[in-house]
């Protein structure tokens, strides 16, 4: 009776190890194939990784955009082939303890922006992991924080995008 439950918690304890490393596996392909659709101005494979409800927070502070606000603004980008690619150098993955929300950090490399950082959740909905919310920002060095806040201060205030509220 002793083995048996010994066995039984062992393979249990095996089984959810496996879960959540096809979890990560699952998760990770989800943003890759997110931005090798940008990279490919694949639109509707860009879009179809994101939740019903998902959130895109850009490098600029008006930058909030809810999915369909979002699909609108890069669709005359998309429809010309024009795409960008951010090219992940690093990523972290955390979950949930019921492996169906994750979040992350990773790093990234873009030519024009340089090094960038994208943080964000995803949520497994139907078996499928979807962006909740993706964050992308420009790490700026401790060291030059103080100049680049002044230039930010000191630039005109205009907003160039309609980002959702």
């Amino acid at each position: 009776m002793r083995t048996g439950l010994l066995g039984s918690i062992l393979l249990l304890a095996w089984m959810s190890g496996g879960c959540a490393a096809r979890e990560r596996v699952g998760a990770t392909q989800t943003l890759d194939r997110f931005h090798a659709a940008a990279s490919r101005a694949d639109e509707d494979a860009y879009f179809a990784c994101f939740a019903p409800e998902g959130v895109f927070i850009g490098t600029d502070a008006t930058e909030r955009w809810t999915v369909p606000a979002f699909r609108e603004y890069a669709h005359p980008y998309f429809s010309q082939g024009k795409g960008w690619t951010y090219k992940s150098t690093r990523r972290r993955m955390e979950f949930s303890p019921t492996n169906d929300t994750a979040w992350f950090d990773e790093s990234l490399v873009n030519e024009k922006l340089g090094t960038c950082r994208g943080t964000g959740v995803l949520r497994q909905i139907h078996g499928e992991w979807k962006i909740s919310q993706y964050n992308l920002s420009i790490p700026i060095p401790n060291a030059l924080a103080s100049a680049v806040v002044e230039m930010i201060r000191s630039a005109p205030t205009t907003q160039t995008t309609q980002p959702s509220k």
